[in-house]
């Protein structure tokens, strides 16, 4: 039973996270940018949540920011994501072209 309620334990920070994650998606669909922005940053700011998480949900935050005008926060959050080691290598990929093009 213990390594049930330890495996259970493990797992639901990322779904906690996924879950913050998944909404914000959904918001930012239906141009809800200030609840999209929330959720990402609960799903960031989440104490154990994994690091991959982390960088999607920055990645996608600094999308929302760029498309509401806030270009400084969108590339501090994309530079977050490009300095991260644990970030997927296609997050990674996506946040340099996007950075490229907000540059350009």
């Amino acid at each position: 039973m213990n390594v049930l309620r330890w495996l259970t334990g493990r797992f639901s920070n990322r779904d906690k996270a996924l879950s913050f994650y998944k909404r914000g998606m959904a918001k930012s669909k239906k141009h809800e940018h200030q609840g999209a922005i929330d959720d990402y940053t609960t799903a960031v700011d989440m104490q154990d949540a994994p690091s991959d998480v982390k960088a999607m949900a920055l990645y996608n935050r600094a999308l929302v920011y760029a498309t509401a005008g806030n270009g400084s926060k969108a590339t501090s959050d994309l530079n977050t994501v490009l300095g991260m080691t644990e970030a997927l290598p296609n997050v990674k990929a996506e946040a340099r072209r996007k950075l490229a093009r907000m540059q350009r």
